[in-house]
């Protein structure tokens, strides 16, 4: 091939990539529309459909959070379901409050409870769910964050804590004592500001909500990236010691990505909740973490775009072998973890990256 048409197709690579992405998000806007259309129609999407798509941007957003940690800072976080399903709780105490009416929750009738635990207070206001969700994950991150980096806590040490804080916020959610429904957690969802949460118009809402935070968070991740902070980040992945020696602080920048993660992750269980019907402590398993780690290295770490895509194809498959092959699905992920270790480094993402050049 000409070293003039070689440069032609550089150049138009990156325009088709937009031009891609642009098609994609069109789709996925004009996507809930097409569920007003009479079944009968031949581009009508059921509701079933849009809400297992809705799922997979909520876990696309999450991807994003931790390649914002993982492919930028180097942090492999093993507990990132655990600021997920944070955010779907608060989201999901608000919602069975107004499930409730002026009364207790129904899981807090059947243990007897006689009045309502004080951490419920005001979350029958949606304002003060919205602080919960943003808070409460960004909050313990930011702890958890400040202990772990003062003591220079990384590698393969803070994945085993980040895995051992989401396994002890799963046990604790299993117990009814501790007010989150145990075991069940919470479901019988009715209203959401009102709109019944099962109608097609609250369906599309959603929808539409989970769209626009997944294009925020990344057009937020690739400003980062492209930014001194982003730079920054990348220097404590690769030469974290010699980028002290140079008088930075790695701590700061590290704490402050790590905890934008966080509430990354506890917006998106915001939205995953009344789209599925259902929170509980399963969504804090170690398992859904280490499957999210999975998403990232499938797509390409340090991409933002990446993750995204790995998020859609594990889910994606999921959907279908969970169905089709049930008893094989822990196989095949473990056969996508095993194949992409040993021949896509980069990830699928990567490997498009690598045509282009």
């Amino acid at each position: 091939m000409s070293q003039p048409l070689t440069l032609t197709m550089a150049r138009k690579a990156p325009r088709m990539t937009q031009l891609l992405g642009g098609l994609i998000v069109a789709l996925l806007l004009i996507m809930p529309f097409l569920a007003l259309l009479p079944a009968s129609h031949p581009l009508a999407v059921s509701t079933w459909m849009l809400t297992l798509v809705g799922k997979i941007l909520c876990y696309a957003i999450v991807a994003i959070a931790l390649d914002l940690v993982w492919g930028y800072a180097g942090m492999l976080s093993l507990g990132h379901g655990l600021f997920f399903a944070l955010g779907g709780y608060a989201m999901g105490m608000y919602l069975m409050r107004q499930a409730s009416g002026d009364g207790l929750p129904g899981f807090m009738t059947f243990l007897s409870w006689d009045e309502i635990p004080w951490f419920w207070w005001g979350t029958q206001h949606f304002a003060w769910a919205m602080v919960l969700i943003v808070m409460v994950p960004g909050l313990l991150a930011l702890v958890f964050g400040w202990f772990a980096f003062r003591s220079k806590i990384k590698g393969v040490y803070f994945s085993i804590m980040t895995q051992a804080l989401t396994y002890a916020g799963m046990l604790l959610f299993f117990r009814n004592e501790t007010g989150f429904g145990g075991n069940n957690g919470f479901t019988g969802f009715t209203t959401l500001l009102g709109f019944p949460v099962t109608a097609t118009g609250t369906r599309i809402g959603l929808f539409l909500a989970t769209v626009l935070l997944l294009l925020a968070s990344l057009a937020a991740g690739f400003w980062l990236a492209k930014s001194k902070f982003g730079r920054i980040l990348t220097a404590v992945r690769d030469a974290e010691n010699r980028l002290t020696f140079c008088g930075y602080d790695p701590r700061g920048f590290k704490l402050l990505v790590w905890t934008l993660s966080a509430v990354l992750c506890g917006l998106a269980g915001a939205l995953y909740v009344p789209q599925v019907g259902i929170i509980n402590p399963g969504e804090m398993s170690p398992t859904n973490s280490i499957e999210a780690a999975i998403w990232v290295a499938l797509g390409g770490r340090g991409t933002l775009v990446g993750p995204v895509i790995g998020a859609a194809l594990v889910n994606g498959a999921k959907s279908y072998f969970t169905v089709a092959m049930p008893e094989y699905w822990q196989l095949f992920l473990g056969a996508i973890f095993i194949g992409v270790t040993l021949f896509l480094p980069r990830g699928v993402y990567g490997l498009y990256r690598k045509g282009e050049k």
